[in-house]
């Protein structure tokens, strides 16, 4: 695909359909997944479009591929920079592979480490420097300048959104009915290229992005009328952590997408953890953000709807936290802390109690030097997992029923 400087910020359905034949045989076309528990919230059908199952375990592989198959041959002999937290990192590594390209990626130094392995396994060279994607963006860009390897940016590229946008395609020509996607946004380069392809075919379905409210540029930006960068975001999604939306999906998430939500911390774990419980998917936090909107307020949605989990890229130690924080925002993970007297036999009394109201123990810790302890007393913090609010409920009234000192 060539474009004259006038169409820079253009991508049109011809260009999304260009992209999906030349992704035929490259990217997988993802399944759609039905959702009983969320369609019963939403009250209509929910689908989930699983791109966490897609190669390299997001949809980054097709933007990747898109833009560099585009490459003139002295382009392609020069090699290609890229610059990610870790999805568009792998999809640049493989298309590369794939293609005959030799290429260098730039990653933060924070980046889960199951990311940084699969990158180099792909092929390509990695390089870690700084702690956010601007940080490392900005380094890659430096990269190409003095090298003359050709920059893949991640988001901002007519190319790039084209083929994101074959994900638009392929949920229209799986659930025809659909009237409203649900899509994460962090740059805007998925949620642009669906847009797009959805916008030209059904006008009528709507499309909603979802930003983590720490890392939420476009609210602003779209007010504003500009990209307008973010300081300091902060999110568990790093997958959408990402501080200035890009100037070409920007124009076109302005005109084509209906609107853009915000969901918090909770709302982002407790979407992690049903789509691992309830639809058997691993789904990384930025995956999971549509997911979550739909938990945050679902009965704003008109369905039927699909929800598109962007990808599964998730470290097993962020992980475990999340899954943690998850069951604790669903209650049914609880933390107390409480003071006993310091004898032997003690410890043993408390969890007798626990064990009458079915609270399963994980871990107990002891504090015996705190100042504003008795002499004889000792704080013991217990973590537990219960069965939801009800049951945390019944356990704290239990504790105190026993004439145990439970600390807020």
């Amino acid at each position: 695909m060539s474009y004259s400087t006038a169409d820079s910020f253009r991508v049109t359905i011809d260009d999304v359909r260009g992209a999906q034949k030349m992704l035929t045989g490259v990217s997988r076309v993802t399944a759609m997944e039905g959702s009983r528990h969320l369609s019963q919230l939403v009250g209509a059908p929910v689908h989930l479009k699983c791109e966490n199952l897609q190669r390299t375990g997001s949809f980054k592989l097709r933007g990747a591929y898109v833009r560099i198959a585009g490459l003139l041959p002295e382009e392609r002999a020069a090699g290609v920079v890229a610059a990610s937290a870790g999805n568009h990192a792998q999809g640049v590594a493989l298309a590369s592979s794939l293609l005959g390209v030799r290429s260098t990626v730039f990653m933060p130094k924070g980046a889960p480490l199951p990311k940084i392995s699969a990158t180099e396994e792909y092929g390509a060279e990695v390089r870690l420097h700084g702690t956010v994607v601007d940080e490392t963006l900005a380094a890659a860009q430096e990269y190409a300048d003095r090298t003359g390897a050709v920059f893949i940016h991640p988001f901002d590229h007519h190319d790039v959104i084209a083929g994101q946008g074959t994900v638009g395609l392929e949920i229209l020509e799986q659930c025809p009915e659909v009237r409203t996607i649900v899509v994460g946004i962090g740059g805007g380069g998925l949620a642009a290229g669906i847009a797009v392809a959805v916008k030209s075919l059904r006008p009528d379905v709507r499309v909603v992005g979802v930003q983590a409210e720490g890392a939420a540029a476009y609210p602003a930006s779209l007010a504003a009328g500009v990209p307008v960068a973010v300081e300091n975001p902060a999110t568990m999604a790093d997958g959408i952590k990402v501080g200035r939306p890009g100037d070409v999906p920007f124009r076109i998430v302005a005109d084509l997408v209906d609107e853009v939500r915000t969901v918090s911390e909770y709302n982002l774990s407790s979407a992690l953890l049903l789509c691992l419980e309830r639809a058997k998917l691993v789904v990384e936090p930025a995956g999971a953000s549509p997911v979550a909107a739909l938990l945050r307020e679902p009965e704003s949605f008109e369905g039927p709807v699909v929800a598109v989990l962007s990808g599964g890229n998730v470290d097993p130690l962020l992980m475990q936290r999340i899954l943690r924080h998850g069951m604790a925002a669903g209650g049914r993970y609880l933390q107390v802390r409480l003071r006993l007297t310091d004898r032997p036999g003690a410890l043993a009394t408390l969890l007798g109690v626990l064990s009458v109201v079915d609270a399963n123990v994980l871990d107990v810790s002891h504090v015996r030097t705190d100042p504003r302890l008795g002499l004889t007393e000792v704080e013991v913090e217990l973590h537990l997992e219960t069965r939801g609010p009800k049951h945390c409920a019944e356990v704290n009234h239990a504790l105190r029923e026993a004439g145990y000192t439970v600390i807020d």
